[in-house]
């Protein structure tokens, strides 16, 4: 076992939640964002400008989505460089046979195995990406499709609650996806990989937004305009560690999406696309998918600019006003290394 262990770690394979779940996740994001999302902004460019190059650019970028994932998961995974240029082919069939979380599992997989025998033999310009890529097709053909079945399943559900139940559902997702995107993990992967579509996704980028616009007003004071354009268009994953020290900074961002949600779903009737459901105001991603699903009118204009924007920032503020007073949070407590 000691043997096992410390061959283990002289490949650099480390199975934890840590590894798989947060940065391969992350990096499963970024890997998304640089293929589907970006693809989707440009061709939408291209749609409302009547440029059909960019269009046909756009698309183009979306149709990479696997390999940009398989390139992203490996990456993270410290994949030696024949390992990580063949997570091209393995994100690839991954996605064509089970979707972005078949890509996902695929890559993962895949490069594990190709870590573990890369550099054993004489042959490894051969036998290591014979190996990743062979087994991560195996894995992408046997499980991709049950794993991309039951995301899509729970994605379904999530909707046809959520059209039972506008309420409670629009305070139950926002929350969750909301915590999601502030958190170490990815809320843009989860939602793509469910396909959340409609008002589910509409609430959902209402919590992403309520966390970033949240955080982004809510520090203003301390972090100023870096902090703002950080946060509010970057990620509120920033203040990670500062939650881990003072959870309840965490609570005015929060209550403030489980309001937008639920208002997103009954009174303002907000849709989404998936690609855009966990990603609030990165980017403006959000924004531009919401347009994308509803059109631009005006009405879609002001709604945007109220649930995404406007209503976060003043009820984050006015949710974190009496805990200011008591000393529950301070300034200090969201600064930020920027």
């Amino acid at each position: 076992m000691n043997k096992i262990a410390a061959f283990m770690r002289k490949k650099d394979i480390v199975i934890s939640v840590d590894r798989y779940l947060i940065k391969a996740m992350s990096a499963m994001a970024q890997g998304l964002f640089a293929s589907l999302l970006t693809g989707l902004i440009v061709k939408t460019i291209g749609e409302q400008f009547g440029l059909p190059y960019l269009v046909e650019i756009g698309a183009f970028a979306q149709n990479m989505m696997g390999p940009a994932i398989g390139v992203a998961v490996a990456n993270a995974l410290g994949a030696p460089p024949l390992v990580l240029f063949t997570a091209v082919i393995t994100g690839a069939a991954g996605s064509e046979l089970g979707g972005p979380a078949g890509a996902f599992i695929a890559t993962l997989v895949g490069t594990e195995c190709g870590k573990i025998v890369s550099k054993e033999t004489k042959l490894d310009i051969l036998i290591t990406p014979i190996v990743s890529f062979c087994i991560g097709y195996i894995v992408a053909d046997f499980v991709g499709p049950y794993i991309n079945w039951f995301m899509l399943w729970l994605g379904q559900g999530i909707m046809w609650a959520t059209e039972l139940q506008p309420l409670w559902m629009g305070i139950l997702v926002a929350t969750i996806v909301g915590l999601a995107l502030t958190a170490p993990i990815s809320s843009a992967a989860l939602c793509i990989m469910m396909n959340l579509t409609g008002p589910a996704a509409g609430a959902a980028t209402a919590g992403c937004c309520a966390q970033m616009i949240g955080f982004a007003v809510m520090s203003f004071s301390v972090n100023r305009w870096g902090g703002l354009i950080s946060q509010g268009l970057g990620t509120s994953m920033l203040q990670v560690p500062n939650i881990i020290r003072h959870p309840l900074i965490l609570l005015p961002p929060t209550l403030a999406g489980m309001v937008t949600g639920p208002l997103s779903i009954t009174l303002w009737h907000m849709d989404n696309l998936a690609v855009g459901a966990g990603m609030g105001t990165s980017g403006l991603v959000g924004q531009i998918s919401t347009f994308v699903a509803m059109g631009g009118g005006v009405d879609v204009w002001i709604a945007v600019l109220l649930l995404h924007f406007i209503l976060p920032a003043a009820l984050t503020l006015l949710f974190a006003w009496p805990m200011r007073k008591k000393g529950w949070i301070k300034d200090e407590y969201m600064a930020l290394d920027l």
